[in-house]
Formats: structure tokens, C-alpha cells, sequence
């Protein structure tokens, strides 16, 4: 016997749509309390929570709650094509993947095949953008999982660690760290540093030296990749990266070398980062599997 009739679908997607209690309910000509109360049986019977309740705020849908009213709304508009058969079948389902910027050229493609495989008739959209951006699109439930390092991440969130990597020095092939086969940060000390100026990526950064009591000389701060690269060909500074494009050039030409670092501490886990593991028979669950299980094979 089912337990959720379609009035109980049309209230989650009514919720879904207006983003609140109050303007659901008027939509739907019922009392709010009553409106309430439903949503809180459909939660309890899921298992799970479909929206996030802050007080003050608009509700916001958990993964969950968006994978569940997209079906829901499927199902009404299958119920309506059997009372109205000239009309539209309902679209696809939806994911949306979010990937941290430096991680994007890297791990983005590779997902987004694995997840096609796994998911076909899903539609996947995908986001590349900074840790701020991805923690908060996150917390909005503006998307569903994202790949990241473990940075600005609060307890709130679920994470399954794909893999972990260590940062590299890059530098001209005359400079005095160029014919060593890795570096510790403590030899980093001694020259000027080319870091990213993105915050989160800036702070882990200079945490690994103060954790050990060191004190680095910053020469500059840049916004991309390539630019460190450049500059550190250039001889302008040691560059230090967790990403690294296969080939030993700079953009201009400028031959680099590039030497592990190998304090433990600095190696940071590559994750897959999303509000709870969702169950293995929905959509969120079954990427989430997809990719634990394939991307760092890639």
C-alpha cells in the first residue's frame, strides 16, 4: 500500500517551487500549519529532510529535496497525461556538478563521462568556479556534489575522499632547488614564494608553513595557474602547486622544473563533497557511487 498520495507530491513541489511555507500554501488554498504538517510526514516517511528550515530565511531544498520534486513533479505530470493525453511527457532529470577551479582542466572532463555513463537520461550540468563560490552554490543546493580539496568544508557536509596529492615546487632548470628530487618546506624558506591568491588555497598554504614554525617570503600572489608557472620560469619566484599540467613549459615557452614536496603534511585530500551520501537507488546516489568508484582510475 502507498503511503504518499499525489496531494502529498503536489505540497513538496508547491515548496519546491515558491520557496516558502506561506506562499506555497496560498497557492494551493490550504492553511500553512496544515501545509507544515504534511511536509513533515513526507520527511519522516523518506527518511530524509527535503528542505532546510533557518529561521527567518526562505526554505532551501537539500539535494534530496530537489531529486524528490523533480520525480514528484514527474509523476503529476504523468498523472496529468493520463487524464489529458495531448499533452507534453515531462522532461528529463537533472544533476549538477560543481568542480573547484584548479581541479576543473583535470578531473571536470573525466566526471562528467563517467556520470553520462552511469546516468543515462539524466541531464548533467556542471559549474567550475572558486572555493567560495562552490561552498556557498553548496549550501544552496544550487547544485548537488562537487569535487574539491578538503578546504572550507564544515562538518555539515559529507565527503568521500577520492585520492590525495602532493604540492610541487616549480622553478627555472638553474635554480639551486632544480636538481633535487623533492623539497620540504623548510628548504622552501630560504626564497621568495609565487602562491594563489585565492583565499582558502592562500590560508592552507601559509598554515603548512606556521604549523611547522616557518615563516615563508611571499614575492607575489597570483590569480592563475599558467601566471605562476610563468613567473616562476621567469625566475621571478618558486612557485607551489597541487596541480600539474602534464609538460615542463610555461605558456611563453620558458622551460620549468618541477620537484615534489615531501612533508606528509602537506599532501591534501581530493574530494567529493555533497550534503549526505543520499541512497544508492536515486540519482545523487548513484553518481556519488559512479564516481567514488571510477574517477581517480581515470
Amino acid at each position: 500500500m502507498l503511503y504518499l498520495t499525489l496531494r502529498h507530491y503536489e505540497y513538496a513541489t508547491a515548496v519546491a517551487h515558491h520557496g516558502s511555507l506561506s506562499a506555497a500554501a496560498q497557492a494551493l488554498h490550504v492553511s500553512q500549519p496544515a501545509l507544515s504538517n504534511a511536509l513533515t510526514r513526507i520527511e519522516e516517511h523518506l527518511g530524509h529532510a527535503l528542505f532546510l528550515r533557518r529561521r527567518g530565511a526562505a526554505l532551501v531544498l537539500t539535494p534530496q529535496g530537489r531529486e524528490f520534486a523533480a520525480q514528484a513533479q514527474t509523476l503529476l505530470d504523468q498523472a496529468a497525461v493520463l487524464e489529458t493525453p495531448n499533452m507534453t511527457p515531462p522532461g528529463m532529470r537533472r544533476l549538477s556538478l560543481g568542480c573547484f577551479t584548479d581541479l576543473a582542466p583535470f578531473l571536470l572532463t573525466p566526471a562528467l563521462k563517467i556520470l553520462r555513463s552511469a546516468l543515462p537520461g539524466v541531464q548533467i550540468d556542471f559549474h567550475a568556479d572558486p572555493f567560495e563560490t562552490l561552498i556557498s552554490a553548496l549550501t544552496k543546493s544550487e547544485i548537488d556534489m562537487a569535487l574539491s580539496y578538503d578546504l572550507g568544508l564544515d562538518s555539515s557536509f559529507n565527503r568521500h575522499e577520492l585520492g590525495r596529492i602532493a604540492p610541487h615546487a616549480l622553478m627555472p632548470p638553474d635554480h639551486p632547488l632544480a636538481l633535487q628530487t623533492s623539497v620540504t618546506l623548510a628548504d622552501l624558506t630560504d626564497h621568495p614564494l609565487i602562491l594563489s591568491q585565492e583565499g582558502l588555497s592562500l590560508q592552507h598554504m601559509l598554515s603548512l608553513f606556521k604549523s611547522k614554525g616557518l615563516v615563508p617570503k611571499v614575492a607575489c600572489r597570483t590569480a592563475s595557474l599558467e601566471l605562476s608557472r610563468s613567473l616562476a620560469a621567469n625566475g621571478e619566484g618558486v612557485g607551489v602547486s597541487y596541480s600539474l599540467p602534464p609538460g615542463r613549459f610555461s605558456y611563453d615557452g620558458k622551460p620549468l622544473a618541477i620537484v615534489p614536496i615531501s612533508d606528509p603534511e602537506a599532501e591534501e585530500p581530493i574530494v567529493l563533497v555533497s550534503h549526505v551520501q543520499a541512497p544508492a537507488d536515486t540519482v545523487i546516489g548513484t553518481a556519488q557511487a559512479a564516481l567514488a568508484g571510477q574517477l581517480m582510475a581515470v
